[in-house]
């Protein structure tokens, strides 16, 4: 299994990143949260990894920190919950407010993200309750602006549909968070839209 990989990022998009190491570029799934610390690195980075195998496909993903890896593997661990909607609920919601929204046994938190329901929900807080220790936030690293408007929302627009919504649905969301705040970044629109869904 590999622990990490280190090298330089040649494409980094909020849904997955590509980074180039000893002549290779390897695909990894990225959460939201790992997208808003990448865009503060520059030249090589390093990411924590889990890779998952299965018949008919290989795919790695990626962790910023520690504690997000720790989080995506726990959730994994429970019935009902896979790789894809794991990483959804770590973009939906940052390892800091999850660890709390366990802690608290707030399922609505939870039901708010696509593909989680109630039986879900509660699922997963009575599955990780007891291995979820409450730990400082961590200052979150403040996002950088990737562009002009259009590229925001193109970006944020694919982010969206790479996650498995509907495109006029994504779309029809977007437009009423740029109308409210034309200046708003990338992650954050992703974040309301997902929470509009």
């Amino acid at each position: 299994m590999y622990e990490y990989i280190k090298g330089i990022i040649t494409e980094n998009t909020p849904t997955y990143v590509s980074i180039e190491t000893g002549g290779m570029g390897y695909m990894i799934n990225i959460s939201l949260n790992t997208f808003e610390a990448l865009q503060n690195c520059k030249g090589e980075v390093k990411l924590l990894l889990h890779e998952v195998i299965r018949e008919d496909s290989w795919t790695l993903y990626g962790f910023f920190t520690s504690k997000e890896r720790e989080l995506f593997r726990l959730l994994i661990g429970v019935s009902g919950v896979g790789p894809s909607t794991a990483s959804l609920i770590l973009s939906s919601i940052s390892p800091a407010d999850l660890e709390s929204t366990i802690l608290s046994g707030d399922h609505t938190r939870l039901k708010g993200v696509k593909g989680i329901g109630a039986k879900t929900a509660q699922r997963i807080i009575v599955d990780l309750k007891d291995k979820i220790k409450p730990s400082e936030a961590s200052a979150s690293l403040p996002p950088t602006l990737i562009g002009g408007t259009n590229e925001i929302y193109e970006e944020a627009l694919a982010a969206l549909t790479a996650l498995g919504f509907p495109r006029p649905q994504s779309q029809k969301a977007l437009r009423r968070i740029f109308d409210a705040d034309p200046a708003i970044k990338v992650e954050t629109a992703i974040k309301q839209a997902l929470a509009m869904m």
